[in-house]
C-alpha cells in the first residue's frame, strides 16, 4: 500500500477524533455556563428564555448523543483499519 493511502485513513480517524473533541468540548461549556448563569440570576425572572440561552441550554442535549456516535464511529473505523493492517501483515 502507498503512503498516500495510510495518510487518508489516519486522516478519518484524526477528523473522527477532533469532532468528538469539538461535540463534547462545546457541550461541557454550555453547561458551565448555565451553571455560572444561574449562579449570577439570568434564571430568575424567566431569563432563560431570551436571548441565546434556549441555545446553551439544548446544545448539551444534542451534543452530547452525537459525540457518543462520533466515539462508536471512530472505535469502528479504528477497528476496520487495525484488522487490514492486520491481515495486510500477515499475508
Amino acid at each position: 500500500m502507498s503512503e498516500s493511502g495510510r495518510i487518508t485513513e489516519h486522516r478519518a480517524e484524526r477528523i473522527l477524533a477532533y469532532m468528538f473533541i469539538g461535540a463534547v468540548g462545546v457541550s461541557i461549556l454550555c453547561f458551565l455556563a448555565v451553571m455560572f448563569g444561574t449562579l449570577a440570576g439570568a434564571g430568575a425572572n424567566d431569563g432563560f428564555s431570551q436571548g441565546v440561552w434556549p441555545a446553551v441550554l439544548t446544545l448539551p442535549l444534542f451534543g452530547l448523543p452525537i459525540a457518543f456516535l462520533l466515539l462508536i464511529a471512530l472505535l469502528i473505523v479504528n477497528g476496520v483499519r487495525r484488522a487490514r493492517e492486520s491481515r495486510a501483515g500477515s499475508s
